[in-house]
């Protein structure tokens, strides 16, 4: 497993990308990590006793080095589950035992802090909600510094700033890096529009969708691609929905299992904490109870090693942050294998382009394809 050293100017410290993986090619931290601890450094913005707010800290390359750096009251917010492991991963890496306060996307702050730092997340709407209210979470002489890499700063994010912050301001751009430095003169938080709630016709669902949900606003085309040969499902009383997203695969698998007289429990899984939040809320919208159901934050199925399927379901995703790439989808079928009893079967969608079939084929011993459309293709893999 690759440890890299990252040297900045608050702390020289080991760290891994999780999940952890032989020949890394990739990094924990990029430039805006250092850039950002290079300033905390040269404008002394955090002493031992200084309580600093970390928010969208990827592999922990921020905390972990303001952890070294002796500082003692550090709190950690995001929506990434795996973000939160792998800072948890690295601090024992570096042999620190500094108790770091670990707060999920759907939690409130309810803490003022001196110091609030952010990486910008890919997502605008996870941004606002971040930043809504935000201010209000200072100390009177408190900063808010936000850092991103040059690429992934569309104005919009500036505007962003501008609307629930103050007036913004930037760095200079540095190893295609830059920081933004918000004035926090917003100190209420204004009316956002999540989760965003509509009816999908089609399905007899009303769903609701946290700002960091992928297809926020409408149903994934690949899902309702892959709703529509449910009734090819086999009867399963186990069923994991993996990366589970707003649910709507899961709740609509209980549904046609309903119909074949089986009462399955249902288990929702996502690493998004905002994702599992959203499965939970419209589960209970379309059922009006929590029966039957369980919902779980985990890096794949790492957490739920107790937890034996008949049937899983997987709409995975090709990226983890910026990176494109297709190994946390080979992780997912792999995990799944495990967790899948004799004769279990794992059903995946996916981008008709992404060459899956031949890896469930060499992990399951075959593959079929189950449907397909211009864009969208269902395989079915059978463990023997």
């Amino acid at each position: 497993m690759n440890t890299e050293i990252f040297n900045n100017a608050l702390a020289r410290v080991q760290l891994q990308r999780l999940p952890l993986q032989h020949h890394q090619s990739l990094r924990a931290w990029d430039a805006a990590d250092e850039l950002l601890l290079k300033h905390i450094a040269q404008q002394q913005l955090a002493q031992p006793h200084s309580k600093v707010l970390v928010i969208n800290d990827h592999f922990g390359a921020l905390s972990v080095s303001l952890a070294a750096a002796s500082i003692e009251q550090l709190s950690h917010w995001g929506d990434s589950h795996i973000s939160q492991l792998a800072t948890a991963h690295n601090l024992k890496l570096n042999q620190l035992t500094t108790p770091i306060h670990y707060l999920s996307s759907v939690q409130s702050l309810s803490d003022c802090y001196d110091l609030i730092v952010i990486k910008l997340p890919k997502v605008s709407a996870l941004l606002e909600t971040q930043l809504n209210g935000l201010a209000a979470q200072l100390t009177a002489k408190g900063q808010i510094i936000a850092a991103g890499m040059c690429k992934h700063m569309p104005m919009s994010s500036y505007r962003i700033f501008e609307r629930l912050v103050g007036p913004t301001t930037t760095s200079k751009a540095e190893k295609k890096a830059r920081l933004i430095f918000p004035q926090a003169v917003h100190q209420q938080a204004q009316p956002l529009p999540y989760p965003i709630t509509f009816t999908e016709p089609s399905l007899g669902l009303t769903l609701s969708n946290h700002a960091n949900v992928f297809s926020k606003e409408s149903l994934d085309i690949g899902a309702r691609f892959f709703i529509q040969h449910f009734k090819q499902l086999p009867s399963a009383e186990h069923i994991i929905d993996l990366g589970c997203g707003n649910g709507v695969l899961g709740i609509m698998a209980r549904r046609f299992m309903q119909q074949q007289g089986v009462n399955s429990q249902i288990h929702f899984v996502d690493e998004s904490y905002m994702a599992v939040a959203s499965a939970q809320l419209n589960y209970q919208q379309a059922y009006h109870n929590l029966d039957n159901c369980s919902f779980h934050h985990s890096e794949c199925l790492s957490q739920l090693a107790d937890i034996s399927a008949d049937l899983i379901l997987c709409n995975p995703p090709f990226h983890q942050q910026h990176t494109v790439g297709d190994y946390l989808a080979k992780r997912m079928f792999k995990h799944s294998y495990s967790s899948l009893k004799p004769q279990g079967q794992l059903w995946v969608v996916a981008n008709k382009q992404l060459p899956y079939a031949p890896y469930l084929k060499n992990l399951f011993g075959h593959c079929t394809k189950i449907a397909s459309n211009k864009k969208f293709v269902i395989y079915q893999a059978i463990k023997q």
